[in-house]
């Protein structure tokens, strides 16, 4: 039976040395009000209510090492944090873009002697997609040995980026993008909160600006408070100035926006939309991976191989690089786009993508940049069509619109005497059988007959996909006296 394990208490906050209050002064509001209890966490409620797994593990004491899998600001690090205070262990972090393998030696050595000595060691490992293969290695012995208990972070398939013996050892939990409430919820506390937010300044976050807030924020609870905490700055900024008597040409435009609500003596500022934009504007201007910067400058990429613009495709590639994004984002969205914008057009689109993303995980940078470029010139030089995606698009509503439609009897399974007996497989053509290795039948549920999903584009490999189906079609008015002959060029 594990023993029994404390509850964080509820000052715990207020400890001198806390792991979840560091000083007011030093620390951003996103680290202030980081959660201290389970109590506190603010969504992942799959994983979190009472009743669920991983609860249940972190308040028996029984978590083993495991993975968090989701995008950045949904509390990945806090969990981490959480279990090692419930659990009574040892928080180390530790992380995959500055710390190297010496450095886990090191943090094992330590984990053996504060095991003898009766505690464990959760080693929190953030980005741990960032190590290579040979680097994951490393934890492997001392995972298998209890030394330390690995939690690690990623933004990442850990089934792609984590290798499988280690990825079998550990158990993966996948954290969603918060929803519209929890972060309202967590602006609204930040906001109250006199003691770890910005309570003492009386503010207020109008309607339309906490919805703007809440939308730019993108489920990310940490992008959602640094904005609030710069527009809470402008606010208060704004009021000081113009109380010290700062030339009004100064304050003005700041000024013009610092409202005010109620009639008591003491109004609270009100923090409105226009606020709002200027702390995104400030807050993701430039290198936030996690922000604007980063989703419209994945956009432009996107948007530069769609508009088969190597030129443009070419350089927002490179200012990605240059900010500091990981390639594999970029690998990942040229696969999405190479299947959406090109896919049959150029069947070979996706298997450049896939090939690039491989080789760049053999050669690393930053000679894996090159075939970064390859790629890249080659999707943007690539026949588009949507054909597919919109196929897809069309099939999934069909499939929703009829999900009762029985499977026509001459193609269904029939292992078996009673199943053929019932006319399974009854009247079933096989199309090799053909010369053509093409008979006319029905595929289709009766409903849905005559539909058509796909229709192929007029570019690339589509031209030849055109032609077989115009074939296969007049293969099937045969009877009334179609060619079946293969059209020419």
């Amino acid at each position: 039976m594990p023993k029994k394990h404390r509850r964080p208490p509820a000052d715990a906050a207020d400890r001198e040395q806390s792991l979840f209050k560091p000083p007011a002064s030093a620390a951003p509001l996103a680290a202030r009000m980081r959660p201290r209890t389970l109590d506190e966490f603010v969504g992942q409620q799959h994983l979190l209510a009472l009743g669920k797994p991983l609860r249940q593990a972190i308040e028996t004491g029984t978590v083993g090492s495991l993975v968090f899998w989701g995008p950045p600001g949904t509390g990945k690090t806090t969990l981490g944090r959480l279990i090692a205070e419930y659990t009574d262990r040892e928080f180390v972090p530790f992380s995959a873009v500055t710390d190297g393998v010496g450095r886990v030696r090191e943090v094992v050595a330590e984990a053996a002697e504060r095991l003898e000595l009766g505690r464990g060691t959760i080693l929190f490992v953030d980005e741990i997609h960032r190590f290579n293969r040979a680097q994951q290695d490393a934890f492997l012995p001392h995972v298998e040995a209890g030394t330390i208990t690995l939690v690690g972070a990623t933004t990442e398939n850990p089934s792609f980026e984590i290798n499988s013996a280690l990825l079998s050892r550990m158990r993966v939990f996948v954290l969603e993008p918060l929803g519209a409430d929890a972060l309202e919820q967590i602006v609204r506390t930040a906001l109250e909160d006199r003691g770890r937010g910005l309570g003492e300044l009386d503010l207020s976050l109008d309607d339309d600006a906490l919805a703007l807030l809440v939308s730019e924020s993108d489920g990310d609870a940490r992008r959602a408070l640094t904005a609030l905490e710069a527009a809470a700055s402008h606010v208060t900024e704004a009021r000081a100035a113009r109380d010290a008597g700062a030339p009004a040409g100064r304050v003005l435009a700041s000024e013009a926006r610092v409202a005010t609500e109620g009639s008591s003596s003491i109004p609270r500022r009100v923090i409105d939309v226009a606020t709002v934009k200027d702390a995104l504007q400030k807050r993701f201007a430039h290198h936030d991976k996690s922000g604007e910067w980063h989703f419209n400058m994945l956009s432009a990429l996107h948007k530069s191989l769609r508009g088969s613009d190597p030129q443009g495709a070419l350089y927002w590639m490179a200012r990605l690089i240059e900010g500091g994004e990981d390639p594999m984002v970029i690998f990942r969205r040229a696969l999405a786009m190479a299947a959406e914008d090109i896919g049959v057009a150029d069947p070979n689109a996706l298997q450049m993508a896939v090939a690039a993303r491989q080789a760049y995980h053999v050669l690393g940078p930053p000679e894996g940049y090159l075939p970064l470029a390859e790629m890249i010139v080659y999707l943007a030089t690539a026949p588009k069509s949507n054909s597919a995606y919109v196929a897809l698009g069309a099939a999934m509503d069909a499939a929703r619109a009829t999900p009762a439609e029985p499977v026509p009897l001459h193609i269904r399974n029939a292992p078996t005497k009673l199943m053929k007996d019932l006319g399974y497989h009854e009247g079933y053509q096989y199309a090799h059988s053909d010369a053509a290795a093409y008979i006319p039948q029905e595929y289709l549920p009766e409903k849905l007959r005559g539909t058509e999903f796909y229709k192929p584009g007029p570019f690339g490999f589509e031209k030849e996909i055109a032609k077989r189906l115009q074939w296969w079609a007049a293969l099937r008015g045969k009877s009334a006296g179609t060619s079946s002959e293969e059209p020419a060029d």
